[in-house]
């Protein structure tokens, strides 16, 4: 669809930034804080880059009213940021830590002081570690009852002032990575224990959201979903079939549940057919039903290209095929054999030759960002917050303090110019915020994969003084809100 003139963003659109706890606060065990999976994970040899971890991370516990200034300067309009649950109640469904509840009270006012809208994440893949050890955490139905507690207590405490909430972040990435690949904590390589974690999560998603209703029902809660457009490598029906799979796969099999209560019917008789399916009570079904979502959070990266199974077709291969010996957290693919693959059937995710890819690998696709946030509102109808885009990169820092970082200027604007397109195309849009604000810890790449606007002067080596630098992108950032287009 080609216009002429693209629709202005509405003044009250929230242009923001975002951030996790686990990969900025630092402070690890300061003021009553408990261990969290990640603490516990990222100890163990040879499960990060360089043994890195967010013991100290970029010290925002420490430096957070700096970091508010410079939202400020920015001209930031919204934070994403999220509670670490074990700084609130340290083994998870224990005592309350006042402490913790006072620091996340702090950087609230701050933000508001500053006119920065809060937008709180209540799980940013980080549970107690008490909880993982007392019942397996999210394998466990115990789990949605300590994590209905920790939601009450920081709906009581924040909701007067936090309209924007958000549930789970990705909660197809953290399992699949979790349960899946053990590359993430809780370090399980079991695909059927995966499903039924991840039906738990959907039960402590919905009643989080019921609560949150009943608690502050003049604020708006959603889920937050790491989604990936699904393309056919070529118009072959069978192609294009295998791309339907793959979407109700990769995105449906959580959005469905999301949205409708229900989870979809192809997955799951595929699933129960391979016998990994999850247990799904009838109060179960009736739970999912009740929970909807005021809006739905998107992260956006990248998505997959497709093609026909290679059970029904083994003898159809493809150049663009991809190597299945590294796994790409986005796009759940098939790394074992049959019984732990169920993808195998229905779909082979192959390399898209239009698209070029980023240091790491990602393959950067601004117009299926267009894409995504038109299938997921047409489907859903529901208004959409972008909660996370941006670009990782080995950004170097000059001699004259100065960061020369064009590229992710270059990868935001295409990205945010196709969500004004879609914003035209009739997407009913909140806000949107980049990912990240600051530098920060990447999960498993260490400190050498930076996102922010904010340079941090730290390395894999140590923390060295923290300092924060605007990069180029900041200033550019800055300039774009203002003329919000």
């Amino acid at each position: 669809m080609y216009y002429q003139k693209l629709k202005k963003f509405p003044k009250n659109f929230l242009w923001g930034a975002a951030s996790a706890a686990y990969q900025i606060e630092g402070a690890f065990d300061e003021d009553g804080k408990g261990p969290s999976i990640w603490d516990t994970f990222s100890k163990i040899p040879g499960k990060t880059f360089n043994g890195t971890n967010g013991d100290i991370a970029v010290d925002h516990y420490h430096r957070y009213k700096e970091d508010v200034r410079l939202m400020s300067e920015m001209g930031l309009k919204a934070y994403r940021f999220s509670i670490a649950w074990s700084r609130i109640i340290p083994d998870g469904d224990g005592e309350i830590n006042s402490e913790g509840l006072k620091f996340y009270d702090n950087l609230i006012n701050e933000l508001i002081r500053y006119h920065i809208e809060p937008i709180v994440t209540l799980y940013h893949w980080d549970i107690p570690q008490a909880l993982q050890d007392k019942y397996n955490g999210w394998e466990s139905r115990k789990n949605i009852q300590a994590f209905k507690k920790y939601c009450q207590t920081v709906f009581k405490a924040f909701g007067d002032r936090v309209k924007y909430w958000v549930t789970f972040n990705e909660q197809n990435v953290f399992t699949a990575m979790g349960y899946r690949w053990a590359s993430h904590p809780p370090n399980i390589s079991d695909v059927k224990r995966m499903y039924a974690a991840n039906h738990i999560v959907n039960l402590a998603n919905a009643e989080a959201i019921n609560l949150f209703h009943q608690m502050v029902p003049q604020g708006k809660i959603g889920p937050s979903f790491g989604y990936g457009p699904t393309y056919p490598i070529t118009a072959d029906p069978n192609d294009v079939l295998a791309a339907d799979n793959a979407d109700d796969f990769n995105n449906n099999w959580w959005l469905d549940v999301y949205c409708r209560g229900t989870y979809p019917a192809l997955v799951m008789n595929h699933l129960k057919d391979l016998g990994i399916a999850p247990e799904v009570t009838l109060d179960d079904k009736k739970l999912l039903k009740s929970a909807k979502p005021d809006f739905l959070g998107i992260n956006y990266y990248h998505g997959g290209t497709f093609q026909q199974n290679q059970i029904e077709h083994p003898d159809k291969t493809s150049q663009h095929e991809k190597d299945f010996s590294k796994t790409d957290p986005y796009l759940m693919q098939p790394k074992d054999t049959q019984a732990q693959t169920p993808e195998m059937a229905m779909f082979n995710n192959v390399e898209n030759p239009y698209l070029h890819k980023t240091q790491w690998g990602w393959e950067i696709d601004s117009v299926g960002f267009r894409i995504t946030l038109r299938r997921v509102y047409e489907k859903y109808q529901l208004p959409i917050m972008v909660t996370e885009n941006g670009l990782g990169a080995h950004d170097k820092l000059e001699g004259n303090n100065e960061v020369n970082d064009q590229y992710r200027i270059d990868y935001l604007q295409t990205h945010i110019t196709e969500m004004q397109r879609a914003l035209t195309d009739g997407v009913d849009l909140l806000g949107y915020c980049a990912w990240s604000f600051t530098d920060l810890l990447s999960w498993l790449n260490g400190y050498k994969k930076r996102y922010g606007f904010v340079y941090v002067d730290r390395d894999d080596n140590g923390p060295k003084n923290l300092t924060r630098i605007p990069k180029k992108s900041f200033y550019w950032y800055r300039d774009f809100i203002q003329k919000n287009s």
